[in-house]
């Protein structure tokens, strides 16, 4: 099983970025699907995630700029930031709950980083 995080670049302030993670293998059920990130000297913090059912969350600081949303017949969830910030700049880093064929519970995936730059 691995996820594949697409999407990331430099952009100016205010411009637009889609981030893309995609699950691939042997995958019986996907539960939650989030993204995070992590500034230079900073920690890992939540962006967004949402449930099976659609039901999302996302942190203070990017809500009404950024959208999370799933598309589970690709296996995939998007993260559609809007109105990027200097402040945006991170390595972001897609997780999902996903239950491999063959064991019997869900387990904690991460795709590797894609860098976000929001410069002029």
């Amino acid at each position: 099983v691995q996820l594949q995080a697409f999407g990331g670049g430099l952009v100016q302030p205010g411009r637009s970025l889609r981030l893309s993670c995609a699950a691939s293998g042997s995958i019986f059920s996907i539960h939650d699907m989030g993204w995070y990130r992590q500034a230079p000297g900073k920690q890992r913090e939540l962006v967004a995630n949402i449930s099976r059912s659609g039901v999302t969350n996302n942190a203070d600081s990017v809500k009404g700029r950024f959208t999370i949303s799933r598309d589970d017949s690709k296996k995939t969830a998007f993260l559609q930031m809007n109105s990027l910030e200097p402040e945006d700049t991170a390595v972001y880093y897609c997780n999902a709950g996903i239950w491999p064929i063959g064991y019997r519970t869900y387990m904690s995936y991460w795709g590797q980083g894609t860098q976000v730059t929001v410069s002029s």
